[in-house]
């Protein structure tokens, strides 16, 4: 049993002991927090941004970064219900939405990986062109009478909101993705240490562009959610979004630096972040105090970051931290990239 308690690391699940806390102390300025519908309510309103969040994971893994992912959003959601009003068909509408967000991220990857320009600048100037794009689409208006289409954001399957069940199954695909597979660990590889990766026999391009397209099929869906839920294309909806979910996988761990982040840390952050705004809502803050608290957030959660990895030395692997398979000496200062045979041969 010592063994046990010895062999616990609590670093590894403090972000879920904050979660904790925070509803804890939410439930204790306003009841109503833990009342069933507030709860359901939190879940379908963080639904979009975790979406987003992963993507944002995604990358930041990877050592990239979309600034881009609100005005795609918008975008995506928009010409989403464009195509929805034009054919009556909401599996296409779906695809059209998913389809330009992956399009869009196809030609940052293409700049970013094979023009080998900052992802920054890329994402920068693509956030620029969605929103001049979509704002040229609608002629700056809003797009309504979306009849059938608000199903996506607004119906429920039994008790459980149709957005929430989105992020349930999104959840278990980008685990299974960032976990189980090549892909991921590739990504892991490649935001470690690129060079290492490459020496590796890594496909270093095509693990970024892979990282991408993901992230515009989340970013898709996260439009034609988001749209739904408000009934409305809004084409200058998701200002600020790309922020938001930047800020839940940092919180939940994933380092700026590259190679580090969990699936499950992203949604603690996610949830972290939208417990606090609503615990907000129910006390009376005021919107331009929400915006400096999540503001602060940000800050804090970045500047631990930093001081957290100051002076420390990274091994690369090739098996996420999220696999149970992980092992790491963190005294070590030896970057040994794992070719990706040997760490096959390891897995059951």
């Amino acid at each position: 049993m010592l063994a046990k308690l010895k062999a616990f690391d609590a670093s590894r699940y403090s972000i879920f002991i904050i979660l904790v806390a925070v509803c804890v102390a939410a439930s204790m300025l306003n009841p109503n927090f833990i009342g069933t519908d507030n709860v359901l309510n939190v879940l379908r309103q963080v639904a979009v941004i975790t979406i987003l969040a992963y993507g944002a994971m995604v990358l930041i893994i990877g050592k990239m970064i979309d600034l881009s992912a609100g005005a795609v959003m918008a975008f995506a959601g928009v010409v989403s219900i464009m195509v929805y009003k034009s054919s009556g068909s909401l599996l296409l509408a779906l695809i059209a939405g998913i389809l330009v967000g992956v399009a869009c991220n196809m030609v940052s990857a293409f700049l970013v990986a094979t023009l080998k320009t900052p992802a920054f600048i890329v994402t920068l100037g693509m956030m620029m062109v969605a929103r001049g794009a979509v704002l040229q689409l609608t002629a700056g208006q809003n797009v309504l009478e979306l009849d059938r289409f608000v199903i996506f954001g607004q119906g429920t399957l039994g008790w459980l909101p149709i957005p929430t069940l989105f992020l349930i199954v999104v959840t278990a695909v980008v685990w299974y993705l960032m976990t189980q597979t090549r892909f991921g660990r590739s990504v892991y590889a490649v935001g470690g240490n690129e060079e290492a990766a490459r020496a590796a026999g890594i496909a270093v391009d095509r693990a970024k562009y892979k990282a991408f397209a993901l992230n515009g099929v989340l970013v898709g869906l996260a439009g034609v959610i988001f749209m739904s839920r408000v009934n409305a294309g809004l084409p200058n909806a998701g200002v600020g979004y790309e922020l938001q979910a930047i800020t839940a996988p940092i919180i939940g761990g994933t380092s700026f630096s590259g190679g580090v982040g969990t699936t499950f840390g992203t949604l603690a952050g996610a949830l972290i972040v939208g417990v606090l705004s609503n615990i907000m809502n129910l006390t009376g803050v005021g919107s331009y105090i929400q915006q400096i608290v999540m503001g602060l957030i940000i800050v804090v959660a970045v500047a631990y970051d930093v001081f957290s990895k100051r002076g420390k030395k990274t091994t690369v692997i090739l098996t996420p931290p999220d696999s149970t398979e992980h092992t790491q000496n963190p005294t070590s200062t030896q970057k040994t990239p794992i070719p990706p045979a040997a760490s096959r041969a390891t897995r059951p």
